[in-house]
């Protein structure tokens, strides 16, 4: 690594993490790619993490997770000589000792000291990297230290404190610096503590993320909407999602078109709700084409397109959401946008476990006449009972009378 991080590298820290809202995600992942290629062990580093998912990376660039190829990368970022790729091979359990012996550096203790220097001269990543050296304790494994190492039991508590304390520095400074993950860490570290070593301090914890809000990290700003929401804040909370929404935090849209949709801290518009809820289909979010399906479905803010609908609600349906199964289950029961199927009808509305009136009176119709199920005219009319006032089901309950016995006939 040397003395300091290459301009390539600098430059995708700063659209990965630091600015990450500037959209030039993949840009910086081309370049890393390209400097890797050239050699560059710190970029190597950086492109294993980029391709580990979420909980590294923001969700927002779009980059793919691939484990197997983040493994060979961080095993090749060690072998470049990246003291960034020892720390973090390290904390990721891939620094094995035949991976270690490849390591161009006398100890791990030599490796952390370069890392710390670019630390201590400003960089946001790397203060990040050294705080979770301190926080997950993988200071005993670059310091060679062991429990019995230490004269007494307080001796050895006394050595772990004053290091694992050392971190809440450095995630502050890295968070000032604009890498946002450590935010997630010093959440932890308040309201968690550690063991019996760091008592929790949850007041703490309060403004994180209103403070990474504020700096303007996207994933920030939509947690903090959340709290607000929570609080029952809602005017603060739209402004906070509307922000993230608007830095390309996949999932945001479908939080601003919630609150147009249904009137939350803000007057109902239908219309600008459909339009928020389509800039957030294309991230697959199960909320969006729930609410979208309910409002083609209905005509709220766009016309009546049943098979829009049902295309929209089988999108979360298959995916374990049970929604919008009233009206997929409508659908098929009318033909409404897909063909007219009883038993499928049937497979959806056995999932409304809510009050329903028409789900009880479309169940009551099917079960009476044998539609897409075994006629039973007990379940015909225990459903539509069930169904109450609704006129159809009323009508419907005209076909059938009681017998002296007790027992339900169809007239």
């Amino acid at each position: 690594m040397g003395k300091e991080l290459s301009s390539e590298v600098r430059q995708a820290l700063q659209d990965i993490y630091y600015n990450e809202r500037t959209g030039r995600g993949k840009e910086a992942f081309a370049l890393l790619e390209k400097a890797s290629a050239a050699g560059d062990g710190d970029a190597t580093c950086i492109l294993a993490r980029c391709l580990c998912g979420y909980q590294y990376v923001w969700k927002g660039h779009g980059f793919p997770e691939d484990d197997d190829r983040a493994t060979e990368l961080l095993h090749k970022s060690v072998e470049q000589g990246s003291a960034l790729g020892v720390l973090v091979a390290l904390r990721s359990g891939e620094l094995r000792p035949a991976m270690k012996r490849k390591m161009p550096f006398a100890n791990l203790q030599e490796a952390f000291n370069e890392v710390e220097e670019l630390a201590f001269a400003g960089d946001a990543f790397c203060q990040y990297v050294v705080g979770n050296s301190y926080f997950w304790w993988d200071f005993l494994t670059i310091q060679d230290k062991k429990k019995d190492s230490f004269s007494s039991q307080a001796a050895y508590q006394a050595y772990l404190r004053e290091n694992i304390s050392k971190c809440e520095d450095w995630f502050w400074k890295a968070l000032r610096g604009g890498m946002y993950f450590a935010a997630n860490n010093l959440n932890h570290y308040y309201t968690k503590g550690d063991e019996d070593i760091i008592a929790p301090q949850p007041e703490k914890a309060k403004d994180l993320f209103k403070i990474g809000a504020e700096y303007g990290h996207p994933i920030h700003q939509a947690i903090y909407a959340d709290d607000l929401k929570k609080a029952g804040r809602n005017e603060e909370a739209l402004i906070w999602y509307k922000k993230a929404a608007e830095g390309g935090h996949p999932g945001a849209w479908a939080d601003v078109g919630r609150c147009y949709y249904q009137g939350i801290g803000t007057a109902k518009d239908e219309a600008y709700a459909v339009q928020c809820l389509e800039k957030d289909l294309p991230n697959g979010n199960i909320l969006s084409h729930n609410l979208l399906g309910e409002a083609y479905f209905e005509g709220r803010g766009v016309p009546v397109d049943y098979e829009r609908a049902f295309q929209l609600l089988s999108f979360g349906y298959e995916r374990d959401s049970k929604w919008g199964v009233y009206y997929l289950g409508k659908c098929c029961f009318m033909g409404w946008g897909t063909v007219q199927d009883y038993a499928k009808a049937e497979s959806f509305l056995q999932h409304v476990y809510w009050d329903n009136a028409d789900a009880n009176y479309m169940r009551g119709y099917m079960y009476g006449r044998g539609l897409g199920v075994a006629e039973s005219i007990p379940q015909a009319v225990f459903f539509l009972q069930k169904a109450g006032n609704l006129p159809e089901a009323k009508e419907e309950l005209r076909h059938y009378k009681k017998t002296l016995f007790g027992k339900w006939v169809r007239r």
